[in-house]
């Protein structure tokens, strides 16, 4: 294979084969990370602050930033200033990470799981209200891949019956809808840092809050209840009166976070470059893509790129495979976790796609050249 085309970032050795993910380490994350170590803050510190201040100026508009050890502490965040409580009904899509539906486990909610849109893998919008009832405290939807839910559908059914709306972003971090950062839209939004996500910080998340007066209780809820503010300031008079956990973010994984927002414009036109030479040379009739680069609603800011296969999956996997093309799944229905309580019978459309999707590369490490080669493959039959 030739680099000939999106060569900004480093590119796989020939022998590597292509694998599904490879991190992105961004170039200045050595010198930040060493200036974290060699100073006094390795904890919860002030690039912690910074990092939270860049995220706000570049995505957030007013919304307000909490970092956090990783994504599920996000979510669980998130689903407590919800006021979610135990008994409640949380409608959630059945198709995600299972870190999107176990938080509120925590709770001891219920999550109710709706099927899936067969175009985009996120929310059957037509399949949510019937399943509202006066125990239903919130939707949660899931970007999945970096397409955004149809956020205005979402908003007018969470008005109408007074619901906290909560956004799963792990995927879609720069993702736009109707020309808005999509993370400023909904009650509450998270992002995930995890390793292989399109910025990481090792491990680390997000939280987003609509709502700027509950950013005090979000902070507490990070660190054991306790107003960290106060405490600093010398004075410990302060009760503690709700129960917090240990979910704050580090200095060391905001250093790698400062780092990379310095190549994050970058690194979400790599990805979307990317999903559309996908989206032109993907011609076999056997395939679909699911979403698309981009439309006049939206701009997908592409984490995966998935596509339908008509039949014959493991076959397409094990062809890739033996021209050391990684591809999988990556997540599954969560109604198969005996957690969640068993498989239900009230998704037809997951049933439909469920032995049917397949994720293919997509990261900074790969080009033009490598996305031609595994297209070809797919193109070529199986």
């Amino acid at each position: 294979m030739k680099n000939k085309a999106m060569n900004e970032f480093p590119l796989l050795n020939e022998d590597e084969g292509v694998p599904l993910f490879y991190p992105h380490i961004p170039e200045g994350a050595i010198a930040e990370v060493s200036d974290t170590l060699s100073g006094r803050w390795i904890g919860q510190g002030p690039k912690v602050d910074r990092f939270e201040s860049q995220i706000k100026e570049k995505f957030l508009g007013a919304c307000e930033p909490l970092a956090v050890g990783s994504g599920t502490d996000a979510l669980h965040i998130a689903y407590l200033l919800a006021g979610i409580c135990p008994g409640d009904e949380v409608i959630v899509p059945v198709f995600t990470c299972t870190a999107t539906n176990l938080p509120l486990l925590y709770i001891g909610a219920h999550p109710i799981f709706a099927d899936i849109d067969t175009e985009s893998l996120n929310l059957d919008i037509a399949d949510l209200e019937h399943r509202i009832t006066d125990k239903t405290k919130a939707i949660v939807c899931v970007d999945y891949g970096g397409v955004p839910n149809d956020y205005d559908a979402l908003r007018g059914l969470c008005d109408k019956y007074d619901l906290k709306l909560i956004s799963d972003a792990a995927h879609a971090m720069g993702t736009k809808y109707n020309n808005q950062y999509a993370c400023q839209l909904p009650d509450f939004t998270i992002f995930s840092f995890q390793a292989i996500k399109t910025l990481t910080t090792g491990d680390g998340g997000m939280l987003i809050i609509k709502d700027p007066s509950l950013l005090a209780l979000g902070k507490k809820l990070r660190w054991f209840g306790i107003d960290r503010e106060a405490k600093q300031g010398g004075i410990w008079e302060n009760d503690i009166v709700d129960v917090g956990y240990k979910y704050q973010m580090n200095d060391i994984s905001a250093a790698i976070g400062l780092a990379g927002l310095k190549e994050i414009d970058n690194i979400i036109k790599h990805r979307n470059s990317l999903f559309k030479c996908y989206q032109d040379l993907l011609t076999s009739e056997r395939v679909r893509l699911v979403g698309l680069a981009e439309t006049s609603q939206y701009f997908n800011s592409a984490w995966l790129v998935t596509i339908i296969v008509d039949s014959g999956r493991v076959e397409l996997m094990n062809k890739l495979r033996s021209k050391k093309i990684e591809s999988a799944q990556v997540h599954y229905r969560n109604d198969r976790y005996s957690v969640f309580g068993g498989r239900k019978n009230d998704l037809p459309n997951m049933d439909a796609l469920e032995d049917r999707y397949l994720v293919l590369p997509l990261h900074t490490r790969i080009n033009y050249d490598h996305v031609k080669e595994i297209c070809e493959v797919i193109n070529g039959g199986w």
